[in-house]
């Protein structure tokens, strides 16, 4: 076993705090990862404190981890000691069902691994995330971080950046293509980033309006302000795809009055509570309303690259672990542009 460190919460009422835990020796297809950075997200605040149910204590949380191979199981072929690799949301899935033989890992239909509070495929061993030194990942699941890029702001691309690649593409937005996006949060603004470079026409809907000039450097073409009823209502039958980033419970009809004939809203945001949807806002234009989760190994590799090629990162604020239990209570309340990242080496 591997002695490791890191920060965990012990229950759902107590605040993250250092922890000593162990990892697996590396098996043969194994990597062990010095974690240079680990992201924060707004699901680790969920999970940690309960929110969902079922959390599992001790908890190290984190999925977006990034740093280098410090060792290799003897049959590694993809990696080598000093390369630059990240682990996201998922560390293992069956492999054997059609999702995963389709490189689509995340719909695994017997159920996939999180990086952390699962329970890896042998139903005893809980896994432990990115807000430690090191982690031991099967190298199937390990990514590759092209050299180019700031580590720092590569982090959280493991998940709100496939969170957002993955509907774009899968929807295949492109030039000629008017797409919105509700919400500028962590999500947001790498859907932002993902949409301008797909080529598309970008519009932000946004209940501030203190964003919008943010919403413009990061490469927006219009800013809608949600909570005006007459700019909502020149929105009508505009847009092709509305990528729907929003957590918070909101009326989804203005949004959906939105889309064109086959448009197409696409939720990545889960409000805590269902929304209703008037249904003349379907049939009168063929519209729909979908769902998308992060991505699989493939896809997510293949928007690492996207990123490497047009220079695509996240905007973060990089703390202290030590700062993790404030950032916990500043990304409540919105205070990030946009994404936290722990900077790993305050471990020590």
């Amino acid at each position: 076993m591997i002695p490791s460190r890191g920060y965990a919460a012990l229950s759902a009422k107590s605040p993250l705090a250092p922890f000593k835990f162990e990892r697996r020796d590396p098996l043969a297809h194994d990597v062990v990862i010095e974690i240079s950075h680990c992201g924060v997200c707004h699901s680790d605040v969920h999970q940690v404190r309960d929110e969902w149910g079922g959390s599992m204590f001790p908890m190290v949380p984190g999925h977006e981890i990034v740093g280098k191979v410090i060792r290799v199981g003897s049959k590694v072929s993809r990696f080598k000691v000093g390369d630059l690799a990240g682990v996201g949301c998922l560390v293992d899935a069956c492999r054997e069902c059609e999702s995963c033989k389709a490189g689509l890992e995340q719909y695994c239909e017997k159920g996939w691994v999180g990086t952390y509070n699962s329970l890896e495929r042998d139903g005893k061993t809980v896994t432990q995330g990115g807000y430690s030194n090191a982690i031991v990942v099967d190298e199937k699941f390990t990514l590759q971080i092209p050299s180019n890029l700031d580590l720092s702001r590569v982090a959280p691309l493991l998940c709100a950046g496939i969170t957002t690649y993955s509907p774009l593409k899968h929807w295949k937005v492109g030039k000629g293509h008017k797409v919105g996006v509700v919400g500028l949060g962590g999500l947001g603004h790498m859907a932002v980033k993902f949409a301008k470079a797909f080529g598309a026409e970008v519009t932000v809907f946004t209940t501030s309006e203190s964003k919008r000039q943010d919403a413009l450097r990061l490469g927006a073409h219009h800013v809608v302000l949600s909570k005006d009823a007459a700019q909502m209502q020149a929105q009508a039958s505009v847009f092709d795809f509305i990528l729907n980033t929003v957590s918070a419970p909101h009326d989804l009809n203005p949004y959906m009055a939105a889309l064109k004939l086959d448009g197409t809203m696409c939720l990545v945001g889960v409000p805590d509570k269902d929304p209703s949807i008037a249904g003349f806002n379907l049939i009168f234009k063929r519209r729909s309303l979908a769902g998308s989760l992060i991505g699989g190994l493939p896809e997510t590799q293949e928007m690492l690259d996207f990123c490497a090629k047009h220079e695509i990162l996240s905007d973060i604020e990089l703390i202290d672990i030590a700062a993790v239990n404030g950032a916990y209570e500043r990304m409540i309340k919105g205070d990030v542009k946009y994404r936290f990242v722990i900077d790993m080496k305050t471990l020590a």
